[in-house]
């Protein structure tokens, strides 16, 4: 039987110490943890969100709906949480924060260590699920999970009709924001603590990172360490979207949606084919009210001249092609 190497028994949603360092194989009994842990984080971020009960609702509890599923992608830091909840917003979503198991299962799909056909039914049974806990069985399901940017192939041939929205962060501004949280920094290096991903946080190394650049990147800055991030998430996410059909993929850069939300929202609910005008002033009011351009822009103040020259050797290039000035 082939197993999936995933995070082992005492990971929690969050944060949690994790005494064994190596992964656990998912049998029956890692699958109980699994479904729990997932459960914990879809709670967490449904808190407050009261089941609506229909006769339509409950005959789809059998079969929830799957089809034209939306998947808000971009690299860490680059305004994931901030789209995810504007679709959320809709009416005719059903959104959902970071699916644990399907986070964890990120970097087997793209080291294509699993079968496929088994990965494929990993995210239906695990999205599925997740429609029915939510009782939203007859909407269209939404997830944000950074790590997505990694398989977006993967994703449109299980779900063939999968439309997704790209948004790109100016990279110093990503990578500034990354550094300040434990997930990446060389504080953390001995923590003993796992992200729901099964990596330790801290400078460990991730499965997206070149094998002949391991070192570099756990003795490296942090500055260094998360522009780095942020040009492999970004780098493999433009990749895989090239491979989709052109209707299916839409990418927006983060400084110009905040400058004109509104514009941008029309554009976004265009593209998911929501065609309720009331659903569509409601994103767009959303939107607009939750848009901040102070998050625009501090990289330019924030960091010196040695370490903008690192990041501009790591990731000018791609800066450059995105239209940002290096």
């Amino acid at each position: 039987m082939t197993r999936l190497q995933l995070p082992g028994p005492h990971q929690m949603p969050h944060h949690s110490t994790l005494p064994n360092s190596a992964p656990l194989d998912v049998d029956f009994s890692s699958g109980i943890y699994w479904l729990r842990q997932t459960y914990r984080n879809e709670r967490i971020h449904s808190k407050g969100h009261r089941p609506h009960w229909t006769v339509g609702r409950a005959l789809r509890m059998l079969r929830p709906n799957l089809r034209r599923p939306v998947f808000a992608v971009g690299a860490p830091r680059s305004g994931t949480t901030f789209l995810g909840a504007c679709l959320s917003k809709l009416p005719e979503i059903s959104y959902h924060f970071e699916p644990v198991v399907t986070k964890a299962a990120v970097r087997h799909v793209f080291e294509r260590d699993w079968p496929e056909y088994r990965l494929r039914l990993l995210y239906r049974a695990t999205y599925a699920w997740l429609m029915r806990m939510s009782v939203e069985t007859d909407l269209r399901f939404c997830e944000k999970t950074p790590g997505n940017c990694f398989i977006l192939p993967f994703l449109q041939s299980t779900f063939p009709d999968a439309k997704f929205v790209h948004i790109i962060r100016d990279g110093r501004d990503a990578a500034l924001s990354l550094s300040r949280k434990p997930w990446y920094i060389n504080e953390n290096k001995d923590s003993g603590i796992r992200d729901p991903d099964g990596y330790l946080i801290g400078p460990s190394t991730r499965f997206w990172v070149e094998p002949e650049r391991t070192e570099e990147y756990e003795t490296t800055d942090d500055l260094h360490r998360c522009i780095w991030l942020w040009r492999r998430y970004v780098e493999e996410a433009l990749a895989g979207a090239a491979k989709l059909p052109a209707e299916n993929y839409l990418a927006i850069r983060y400084e110009d949606l905040l400058a004109d939300p509104a514009t941008y929202a029309d554009t976004i609910s265009g593209f998911l084919d929501i065609e309720s005008a009331s659903s569509r002033t409601r994103f767009r009011n959303n939107m607009v009210d939750s848009a901040r351009t102070d998050s625009i822009g501090g990289w330019q103040s924030a960091i010196d001249a040695d370490t903008r020259s690192r990041m501009r050797a790591e990731a000018g290039e791609l800066l450059l092609s995105l239209g940002y000035d290096v």
